[in-house]
């Protein structure tokens, strides 16, 4: 009995013993889950991988796994609408773990602005691109297009210069015009904006460079991408080239306080490549006579270090945001100081938006008013130093040691009534600091927006948007009656010399919208359908009056007066419109949209024009033979067809018979008395939109739990009535050439675009994002009838002998091909001087053995973006390539010959350094159109390389602190042999070059 019981004792104690040894060897895993703004996340899940083992959190987002053996695993925490996070974990007892959450950027269930409202972006049915702050371009960002250079297939965005303020031209899917513009129609807060430029590429708000420099970048949030007519036809008449929909910052949540500033320094990256004033002395005295040889000096003068400085910028911005109980808000200020790296240029703009969006009646009636202001005060360079300095003999000194011209040394010419010499180029430190360019711009946009939702039927809305766009840009032109540029340049009745100028100029600018639509969205959910439809009315009107000054000299001279005070052109647009969207059981959407536009711009019986579209889309990834899938995650066809305009053809009254006054200056002498006189102007009745019909074939697709996304689409386009310039016979019109809609091109391309996160865990995170876009163009037709003999409408303007053109517009070929002399080269591969191929055998080089060759628009053009995260540190890059452009190198045509140098008119200029390589004389009056000049001008370019600490939380509840430091044009790859290969027009003729700039920045948050 004794050994009964002792067994017994023994197997009770070992059984004790191993549940204390087996409780020793489990542990537990506890923790919160929030998302990015420390606000919990109840239901989220926290999983071990590979097991059934894990816990839901509570309403205050704790969660708690326990009896977990020792060892190591890995959790996944998943919470809908938000990043799937995995973290690695070793479990040797009580583990405590906290976990964040960010939003799924991409998730399917993102909200998406489109033209009229929202949609989910599983609903979407075109090519709509949306990019929100985050993935925005950092640095020094002064107008908007800049944030999403390099980010979007299918865009292009290309700087016009370094100067302050100068912007950048914008082409969605290349465009889809000769003639008119091709910038895209551009919706800031539901107010259309005309920022469309005048035909010589200058800003049609007087007093900037860009009417975007207005427009603060710090209060946008997201931009909409709506490329394919599908989405944009919602937009008739203005959509041809695309719709870019800016959202600016809105109110939420607690109260908080952001300031953010940045310092930044910018240099010259690369001057033009000029002869030493040594190797100049050399080349003259090797080539030029004794005479010309004297006209060399002794100084060492670099004119571009000269002409260029370090340049400081800050920007500094503050906002106040939050919401009340029914009154979202948000306050904002900003101002900006720019120095341009070319001497005397700066920009300062200040800047303040409010945004404010109540609610009443439990949410039936919302408000959102959107006032944005700005004031911009520049000085413009004059910028026409950049070419000087490039051509100014540098064996010459900077001053010349007399008062006469200011003191700078210019080329003198005793037997001249301004003692100058004739067409030689004139001082470049002088050209910038005797000429005061200054503007004072002020530009406001808002609206108000009225949102009210019926209660006898909550899914009807009826919506009103009241909008305003007016600029008032005046400035004023001063040059010192001492200056070489215009020095004696008038001469009165009493035979006296005056120069210098003293102008001024003053515009107004108005643009005012109304628009009033009904929207309704309801779920279906016994036919598993969902349908939404908007119908509506827009009126726009846009105003602008120019006033004329007379040209005045520095003294108050009057050289000329103005023939009238002011002139006031208007345009209006009146529109109806409707869209209807319907999604069957959640795999099958259909979309149709038309636009009923007239526009004032053409004559009554051309006025008026219908543009619509239609979609479908295929949630392939929701079918019963895709359910499931461990791999793939989401999988959607697009399909979309549609028309749209373009009305934006640079005139207001051209189907209108007119007579245009004659100046002061073009007068009729009738005995004693001098007659201003009425000349008839050209015009055509006939005059329409361009119309542009556009085919869609998408596809969006994810990958392991969304990890990896992305879409391709093809698209093809086809344009016609296009505006073309036509000659006139003798007799028919008032004009030798009028502007008529009688051409057709198209166009095709393929976009790519994938994103990935590489890496996701609580401490370290790692996306990739990369698109490219293909695109090729061709014009199909440029006459009425087909006429062989046509070449075709020459374009592109270069400095180098009389109204020479670089470019032309021809039937088969892309647009704005060059149009050049074949070159013939030597043995060497040096090309001999004045020798071109014969390419019609008549044994006559002339225009006819003129050839299309290259163009400046890419094949393809690629975007590249990196961002990893490492606990509280930060860095990543953006980079750009463009392949397949070439460029016409117009400086180095007007000052690589042995003739612009030892130059005929007795002068010495310099010269590019390519002078020394080609031999070429330029006795040839053809040379400036050979092929010689027309480069390779593909490139790589970083944009940006960043990095950034977050400090973290500077109180117990609130407060945080980021530091940053970035380089923004950190280097360029390429085969162009001139300052900079992205060229907007294709015609490098000395550009204001970017700078490489390096940034300081913080910004706090209370």
């Amino acid at each position: 009995m004794r050994k009964n019981y002792s067994k017994k004792y023994v197997l009770l104690c070992a059984f004790l013993m191993m549940s204390v040894m087996a409780f020793a060897q489990t542990g537990s895993i506890k923790g919160k889950v929030s998302d990015e703004t420390n606000q919990p996340l109840p239901g989220a899940t926290v999983t071990i991988d590979g097991t059934t083992i894990g816990s839901t959190t509570d309403a205050n987002g704790n969660y708690a796994i326990n009896n977990v053996k020792h060892g190591s695993y890995t959790l996944s925490i998943k919470f809908i609408g938000y990043v799937t996070l995995k973290q690695a974990v070793t479990v040797n007892g009580a583990t405590a773990l906290n976990f964040s959450l960010v939003p799924e950027s991409k998730s399917l269930n993102e909200v998406v602005v489109i033209g009229y409202g929202t949609q989910r972006k599983k609903d979407l049915s075109g090519a709509i691109t949306n990019v929100t702050s985050k993935d925005f371009q950092k640095g020094v960002i002064t107008t908007p297009e800049q944030l999403i250079a390099g980010k979007v297939a299918g865009v292009s965005v290309i700087s016009n210069s370094g100067a302050p303020g100068s912007g950048s031209k914008i082409r969605i899917r290349g465009g889809a015009s000769l003639s008119a513009s091709n910038d895209p129609l551009i919706v800031i807060d539901g107010v259309p904006l005309d920022n469309a430029r005048n035909a010589d590429g200058t800003s049609k708000i007087s007093g900037v460079a860009d009417p975007l420099s207005l427009i603060n970048p710090n209060d946008i949030e997201s931009f909409s991408i709506l490329k394919d007519a599908s989405a944009t036809a919602i937009y008739g008449n203005r959509a041809s080239n695309g719709v870019i929909l800016i959202t600016t910052k809105k109110g939420k949540g607690k109260p908080t306080l952001d300031f953010s500033s940045q310092f930044s320094v910018s240099k010259l990256g690369k001057e033009v490549s000029v002869l030493t004033a040594d190797q100049l002395r050399a080349y003259v005295k090797a080539n030029g006579t004794t005479a010309q040889q004297a006209l060399l000096g002794n100084a060492n003068t670099d004119w571009q270090k000269e002409i260029y400085q370090t340049a400081l910028t800050t920007d500094n911005n503050i906002s106040v945001s939050g919401a009340t109980k029914v009154l979202p808000y948000r306050v904002s200020a900003g101002y900006l100081n720019q120095e341009g790296i070319l001497k005397t240029g700066s920009l300062r703009r200040f800047t303040g938006a409010i945004n404010l969006s109540p609610s009443f009646f439990t949410d039936h009636l919302k408000l959102n008013l959107n006032i944005k202001g700005a004031n911009v005060k520049q000085r413009f360079a004059n910028q026409d130093a950049i070419g000087a300095a490039v051509s100014f003999n540098p064996t010459l000194p900077v001053y010349s040691g007399s008062k006469r011209f200011g003191g700078y040394y210019e080329w003198l010419d005793p037997s001249s009534v301004n003692g100058l010499k004739s067409l030689a180029p004139l001082n470049p430190l002088g050209m910038l600091e005797q000429r005061d360019d200054k503007s004072n711009v002020y530009r406001s946009i808002g609206n108000l927006t009225i949102d009210y939702k019926f209660h006898f039927l909550p899914e009807l809305h009826a919506n009103v948007n009241l909008g305003y766009d007016v600029s008032n840009g005046r400035g004023n032109v001063f040059v010192s009656d001492s200056a070489a540029v215009g020095y004696k340049r008038f001469k009165d009745a009493n035979g006296v010399f005056h120069g210098g100028t003293k102008t001024q100029y003053k515009q107004l600018q108005s643009n005012k919208i109304f628009e009033g639509y009904l929207s309704y969205a309801k779920d279906f959910k016994s036919i598993k359908s969902h349908v939404d439809a908007v119908a509506g009315y827009s009126y726009q009107d846009f105003l602008t009056t120019n006033y004329n000054f007379p040209d005045i000299t520095a003294d108050g001279t009057i050289v000329s007066k103005p023939v009238y005070p002011f002139d006031k052109p208007e345009n209006r647009l009146i529109s109806v419109y409707g869209r209807l969207n319907y999604v069957f059981d959640d795999k099958y959407i259909l979309t149709g949209t038309v636009r009923r536009d007239g526009s004032s711009r053409f004559a009554p019986d051309r006025r008026y024009g219908t543009f619509p579209s239609a979609a479908f889309a295929w949630k392939m990834i929701n079918e019963d033979f895709l359910k499931g899938s461990k791999v793939l995650s989401d999988l959607k066809l697009r399909l979309g067809w549609g028309k749209t305009g373009q009305q934006d053809i640079g005139e207001n009254y051209s189907y209108i018979s007119y007579y245009n006054l004659s100046n002061n200056t073009a007068q009729y002498q009738l005995g004693d008395t001098f007659y201003n006189l009425y000349r008839p102007g050209g015009y055509y009745p006939n005059r329409t939109w361009e119309e542009t019909t556009s085919a869609n074939v998408g596809f969006d697709f994810g990958f392991i739990d969304n990890r990896i996304t992305g879409t391709v689409d093809y698209y093809h386009r086809k344009t016609k009535n296009l505006l073309n310039r036509i000659s006139q016979p003798a007799g028919s019109n008032f004009s030798n050439e009028i502007v008529a809609n009688i051409g057709d091109a198209t166009s095709s391309g393929v976009e790519f675009n994938i994103n990935a996160d590489v890496i996701r865990t609580s401490d370290l995170t790692w996306s990739i994002g990369l698109n490219a876009t293909y695109n090729q163009n061709k014009i199909t037709k440029l006459t009425i009838a087909p006429d062989p003999s046509y070449a075709g409408s020459p374009t592109g303007g270069i400095s180098g002998g009389t109204g020479q053109n670089i470019q032309i517009n021809s039937v088969n070929y892309p647009r704005y091909a060059f149009y050049v002399y074949q070159q013939v080269y030597d043995a060497n591969g040096k090309p001999l001087d004045g020798v071109f191929v014969d390419r019609n055998g008549d044994g006559v080089i002339n225009e006819q053995d003129l050839y299309h060759y290259k163009n400046p628009d890419p094949k393809g053009y690629f975007g590249l973006t990196s961002n990893v995260n490492y606990k509280k540190w930060s860095a990543g890059f953006t980079a750009r390539a463009s392949v397949g452009n070439y460029a016409y190198n117009n400086v180095f045509s007007n000052t690589g010959t042995q003739r612009s140098i030892i130059n005929p008119i007795g002068v010495i200029n310099n010269g590019s350094t390519n002078v020394l390589e080609s031999g070429l004389s330029g006795s040839s009056d053809k040379n400036v159109l050979s092929d010689y000049y027309i480069q390779n001008a593909s490139f790589i370019r970083m944009d940006n390389v960043n990095v950034g600490y977050n400090f973290g939380k500077l109180f117990k509840n609130s407060g945080a602190l980021r530091v940053s430091a970035n380089v923004q044009n950190v280097f360029v790859i390429t085969k162009y042999k001139g300052v900079d290969p992205e060229i907007g027009t294709g015609i490098d003729n000395n550009l204001y070059p970017r700078p490489r700039t390096y940034v300081l920045g913080f910004n706090l948050s209370l």
